[in-house]
């Protein structure tokens, strides 16, 4: 049954893979499930190899015309919504994951997103703190606690699975109008952030990285929308416009 879908460029995305079985696998399922493009950044394997292929199958041509990043910034920033998975328990204690049912329910509640990236972190580690804060939302898929890790391509196709079935499921329902701030809307503003206040003194070199990552995961558990996110940036280019114009007098 093929899915009327809420969004019109599905762009998966595989961090540092390292099993080019795996990267087989997800070429697959990109077909099984209309994913519109791969996106791999740095690669830790032959993702072109005899292996890979020999998995891909009729997803042959997500492997022939993936594209391959140098780091995750520039893999989603042109993407207006961005979800990230982990699986990982050494997370930071500010991390908040909500499940990946309920994050593919809210995904389908609003009427139109252009770009929707969905990022898989590496087979051994996931993702690191700082990768899942790229992310608008982070979601997990409940497994036991005793060992709550799944393979890469298997955590892929439960995801996909579950995005689909949560298409369905809200065909009929009245749809929000996606406004949402963008992930690089939100990575530019704390940069911008985050070099006034060491300016300011209010935060230290040594431990901005920590207190910033506090402040982001708040603006991110807010929802915060485009125009909240650019007022927020206006205050920041007033506030350092007064401190340079303060200095010359």
């Amino acid at each position: 049954m093929i899915l009327e879908k809420n969004f019109s460029n599905l762009k998966l995305i595989l961090v540092e893979p390292n099993g080019p079985l795996n990267v087989g696998s997800v070429a697959r399922l990109c077909s099984n499930f209309e994913v519109d493009e791969l996106r791999i950044v740095s690669p830790k394997c032959d993702i072109f190899s005899l292996e890979a292929k020999k998995m891909a199958l009729k997803g042959q041509k997500f492997l022939d015309n993936c594209k391959i990043f140098y780091n995750l910034e520039n893999a989603i920033f042109d993407c207006d919504l961005v979800l990230a998975s982990c699986g990982r328990i050494d997370v930071s204690k500010d991390s908040f994951f909500e499940s990946s049912e309920d994050i593919f329910n809210w995904t389908i509640s609003f009427k139109k997103i252009n770009n929707l990236a969905i990022i898989f972190g590496r087979e051994n580690s996931g993702l690191t703190n700082d990768e899942l804060l790229l992310a608008n939302k982070t979601f997990n898929i409940p497994t036991s606690k005793n060992n709550p890790s799944l393979n890469l391509s298997h955590a892929v196709s439960i995801a996909l699975y579950e995005l689909n079935k949560s298409s369905k499921r809200n065909l009929n329902q009245e749809l929000e109008f996606f406004n949402l701030a963008s992930s690089k809307q939100i990575h530019d503003s704390f940069l911008e952030i985050e070099e006034l206040l060491l300016a300011v003194g209010y935060l230290l070199k040594h431990t901005s990285r920590a207190k910033i990552s506090k402040f982001k995961n708040y603006i991110l558990r807010a929802n915060t929308s485009m125009h909240e996110i650019n007022v927020l940036r206006g205050i920041v280019h007033q506030i350092k416009w007064f401190l340079n114009n303060s200095k010359r007098n």
